[in-house]
């Protein structure tokens, strides 16, 4: 095994550790980022890209500040390599960028900026794309042959980190939901002297009345209790 191949298989077991440890999402990613940008041949800077429910993207990890004018740059322009790998080609590879006529605003600012050459990998979780693994190249020109199989490999790895970020964040949201919900059921059992199960159900109508989801119509309940509380203690 080359030496190159080595460092890859070394850096890959690495960003699997933290995975499974008990890093932050944030320090697993920095790493990842890190880690293929000396892995990967002829990169430079690596940056990961998260676009959200909404359409906003976001960059959540980078190896230094090109990452976060060029990530910028082109989430500002809705065009580049990093948002055509999210929405059209799930690898893009962009040689000599300067001679590039893909994207005509973002390719000559890029260049200007000194980026050389560029590629972006697309992130999946359960089959939707959830970002993207950007890599830039300040010196070749070229994107080196073995470069795109390792960003994959990389890209999968920072996807699996995301992938347990989402659950985590669907599971605290769940618990935030099914703990505000419970407060709303205490309140009305309160104040109109009825049983839980009646209480649901006059939230679950109250959302399906006003086309509110549940959780909403939860806080709402909540939040006017408490204001009226804090209203009659002042």
């Amino acid at each position: 095994m080359d030496s190159t191949r080595t460092s890859l298989a070394v850096a890959l077991a690495e960003a699997a550790r933290m995975i499974d440890g008990s890093s932050s999402v944030e320090d697993t990613l920095a790493a990842i980022a890190a880690a293929a940008a000396v892995s990967v041949p002829d990169i430079d800077q690596v940056g990961i890209s998260v676009i959200h429910r909404g359409g906003e993207i976001e960059t959540r990890a980078a190896t230094g500040q090109l990452v976060w004018d060029l990530d910028g740059l082109q989430y500002e322009l809705g065009e580049g390599p990093c948002v055509s790998a999210m929405l059209d080609e799930p690898v893009v590879v962009v040689d000599d960028i300067r001679n590039d006529q893909r994207w005509p605003r973002f390719a000559p600012r890029a260049a200007a900026a000194g980026l050389r050459a560029q590629m972006a990998v697309r992130l999946y979780h359960e089959d939707s794309t959830i970002g993207a693994l950007n890599m830039y190249a300040t010196e070749a020109t070229t994107i080196h042959r073995d470069a795109p199989e390792a960003a994959e490999l990389f890209a999968a790895h920072a996807a699996l980190a995301l992938g347990r970020a989402r659950r985590e964040e669907q599971l605290h949201e769940a618990l935030q939901t099914r703990k505000l919900i419970g407060q709303a059921i205490g309140v009305l059992m309160e104040r109109y002297g009825i049983d839980e199960d009646r209480a649901f159900g006059f939230l679950v109508r109250a959302s399906s009345t006003s086309n509110v989801k549940l959780r909403e119509v939860a806080r709402e309940v909540v939040d006017r209790t408490n204001q009226g509380r804090r209203g009659a203690t002042s």
